[in-house]
């Protein structure tokens, strides 16, 4: 029988996208290690889901399945907020989120477990493992985040070095993101008016101001799902998007700033120029799709948008969850 880890849970979040949330949960039943609890946040309240979650929790004693069906939409953003809460306040230590587009490699939990004593004692509470891209080669990602100018750095080095196990990171990626709960109960959850996009590289950054992140070099899991892209080197991507996503990604560097203010980061010149190279990147990734008709408008909403959320007088954080 499969062992479980009594003090980790996953958190997946899942929208319309039926087979492939079936892939990574028979990855996790098929894993070498089981965690205590696997939350399944439903942003469609699908019947099937919920009829999956009842059959994936009949193969794996001792682990409780969780299906949580959500009455609207809340995005990953909101779908992430619940389901860690959710995992904190029945006592996880660890939590673990992913999206639906990944599977774990066989051994994945139980890599990631070998790693939680020694995090414990060096101050490493918010740990991100490798990934493979949907063909197996190995995934780009942009593990250090440029805080005033709020940008990921385009020239991180993607290698490890023959001998480096880990290196220090200041972000984070929900695809894949495992936290401690002294970090969570510091920063609190994350902050569901993202609804999609920058949510994981603020939690990151905001985790980054109470522990050491890190970039671990073990590879974990998988993408599962193809996205249309522009290849950049031997190494890097420019995947496509759509126009929701696109106008999410210039109204969310409004919440964005806001945060940056909290710790000093945010300084209106450098962060308008981070605005503008954000704005140039989604312009190139138009021409993947030519909707410049639709794409431009969205983008040009999402900048509004952003401008009003940095001078909105009532605007707070997400609060740190001590007491709870």
């Amino acid at each position: 029988m499969t062992s479980i880890k009594d003090n980790t849970s996953i958190v997946v979040v899942t929208y319309k996208r039926l087979e492939l949330l079936q892939v990574l949960l028979e990855s996790i039943r098929a894993n070498t290690l089981w965690p205590k609890e696997v939350y399944v946040i439903d942003n469609d309240a699908d019947e099937e889901v919920g009829a999956l979650i009842k059959s994936l929790g009949k193969q794996m004693p001792g682990c409780s399945v969780i299906w949580i069906p959500m009455p609207t939409n809340t995005g990953g953003s909101g779908g992430f907020s619940k389901g860690m809460d959710l995992a904190y306040q029945a006592g996880a230590e660890w939590v673990w989120l992913m999206d639906d587009d990944v599977k774990l490699l066989p051994d994945a939990l139980e890599k990631l477990v070998s790693w939680m004593p020694w995090a414990l004692e060096n101050d490493h509470l918010s740990i991100q493992g490798r990934r493979y891209n949907y063909d197996g080669s190995n995934f780009y990602w942009q593990y250090h985040f440029i805080e005033k100018l709020g940008i990921p750095n385009p020239v991180a080095p993607s290698q490890f070095k023959k001998d480096e196990n880990f290196r220090p990171m200041n972000t984070a990626c929900f695809e894949g993101g495992l936290f401690h709960r002294s970090v969570i109960e510091r920063i609190g959850i994350p902050d569901y008016r993202f609804f999609i996009y920058w949510d994981d590289t603020i939690y990151g950054y905001l985790a980054s101001q109470v522990t050491k992140p890190i970039l671990i070099n073990d590879v974990l899991m998988q993408r599962t799902r193809h996205i249309d892209s522009i290849k950049l080197g031997s190494v890097r991507k420019l995947n496509s998007t759509s126009n929701m996503i696109r106008y999410y990604i210039m109204r969310n560097r409004g919440h964005m700033a806001r945060y940056m203010q909290l710790y000093g980061d945010y300084y209106p010149f450098l962060w308008g120029m981070g605005t503008a190279a954000t704005y140039a990147k989604e312009f190139i990734r138009l021409f993947i799709t030519k909707d410049f008709k639709e794409g431009l408008p969205a983008l040009r909403k999402g900048m509004k948008e952003a401008r009003s959320i940095i001078k909105d007088p009532e605007w707070q954080p997400m609060q740190p969850l001590y007491g709870k």
